[in-house]
């Protein structure tokens, strides 16, 4: 049980490190099952999320060593099992990405249908469909996801909506399938690509990640290496979005601005100076911020994980701004949140009609998903006294030390940790 607390209002300026990426370490980290040798990942996250994968990987018979901060060795070469933990999966729905590379190397796989943060219905078919084209068979089975196969062939499979878990999870399938498998209308997010590198680091042969035709012509077997995991780009915008409300200058350290063109976009046409350079941008606002209005699109579109963070920019801006969330139905969970600090929001439909007000007001908040929290904390830093945020559990899926790395910009910030009592 812990709680945030902020003190808001003060100016925040000075320079931040992104992290490595969690969306980018988890399906990575499931890949490792594909390898017959030692793998070791440098630059990931020390998040509960990537504990958990962890967890799931030695229950599957993965060794997995934390050598040193953000460094992992893992070892698949021994024994693997072919069944999920019910208890691991249950609670992280990037578990699920087990499945694919499970079903490619045992030719068969039960894995629990997943859970995760409560954003919306992401139901896995798009994944099962993909594994039945490629010579799966595949059933439900007691709550679990069940698939099995004597080969696994390839084939041309088209999406019916590019889902990036669907793309992940039967582009590491097809690595270990007889001959050449193409995905048609794959997702296109930097996470993907990060994900067919690590595989070609480790012998795979995957071309065209990143867009919307993916080629992967299967291999006899995967061997070892080393590989760093990509910055987390919506870790990135985060920042870059305190840095437009708080004025800044903010610096965010290790990032590829070109992942985050969309918001980049959004927070220049707000007023914001925003300098880009190759691995760093400098976010600033010496004026209030202005209306605009954005929707939610798949990558190279505004990312659904960073909207939230610009809702809590756009209470503050001057007008009127609307956002229309087009990839999650229940993703608006944070507006009640942010109308208890004084917001003045309307949501319709899938649209949420945000009035800009003078200033916001510290008050008791929860985290009621792991993008919520981050807007819960960019919110409480700009507002009128203190803000105490619960449920920091969801925060702690998606950001490492959030709270020790805002504090060095001037923020006054403190995490409490409150004993739990059984009731």
């Amino acid at each position: 049980m812990a709680k945030i607390l902020i003190e808001g209002g003060k100016p925040l300026s000075g320079s931040i490190k992104v992290s490595g990426a969690k969306n980018a370490a988890l399906p990575i980290m499931a890949g490792v099952i594909l390898s017959s040798e030692p793998v070791r990942l440098l630059n990931v996250p020390a998040l509960n999320d990537v504990d958990t994968m962890a967890r799931v990987l030695e229950a599957l018979g993965t060794k997995v060593n934390l050598a040193r901060a953000n460094v992992y060795d893992f070892d698949a070469s021994g024994q693997i099992s072919d069944e999920a933990p019910y208890e691991l999966v249950k609670t992280m729905r990037a578990s699920f990405f087990v499945m694919g590379p499970l079903l490619a190397r045992l030719k068969k796989a039960r894995v629990p249908l997943p859970g995760g943060c409560a954003i919306g219905v992401r139901p896995v078919n798009i994944h099962l469909k993909g594994f039945e084209a490629l010579g799966a068979q595949v059933s439900i089975e007691g709550g679990c996801a069940v698939a099995v196969a004597e080969k696994l062939r390839g084939c041309k499979i088209l999406l019916d909506f590019p889902s990036v878990g669907a793309t992940e999870n039967l582009m590491m399938a097809a690595t270990l399938a007889e001959g050449r498998t193409v995905i048609e209308n794959a997702a296109q997010e930097p996470e993907i690509v990060d994900l067919a590198r690590f595989l070609n680091t480790i012998g795979a042969k995957i071309e065209g990640a990143g867009n919307p035709s993916i080629i992967i012509d299967g291999v006899e077997r995967l061997g070892g290496g080393e590989y760093s995991v990509m910055p987390d780009r919506i870790e990135a915008g985060t920042f870059a979005v305190l840095g437009a409300m708080a004025g800044g200058p903010v610096r965010v350290e290790n990032c590829d601005p070109d992942y985050l063109l969309a918001l980049i976009n959004k927070l220049r046409e707000m007023g914001a100076d925003v300098i880009t350079e190759s691995n760093a941008l400098v976010v600033s606002a010496q004026q209030r911020l202005k209306a605009v209005e954005i929707k939610t699109l798949p990558f190279p579109g505004f990312a659904t994980d960073l909207q939230a963070q610009l809702m809590a920019a756009m209470c503050i801006a001057s007008g009127t701004s609307s956002i229309t969330e087009t990839i999650f139905e229940n993703r608006f969970m944070h507006v009640s949140e942010l109308a208890r600090m004084g917001a003045n929001i309307n949501i319709h439909d899938r649209t949420a009609v945000i009035h800009g007000v003078e200033s916001l007001k510290g008050a008791p908040v929860s985290a009621t998903d792991l993008r919520a929290g981050a807007a819960m904390v960019l919110a409480g830093l700009v507002a009128q006294g203190c803000t105490e945020i619960s449920q920091v559990f969801h925060i702690d899926r998606g950001y490492e030390d959030l709270v020790g790395r805002i504090r060095k910009l001037g923020a006054s910030i403190q995490r409490i940790e409150e004993p739990h009592t059984e009731k």
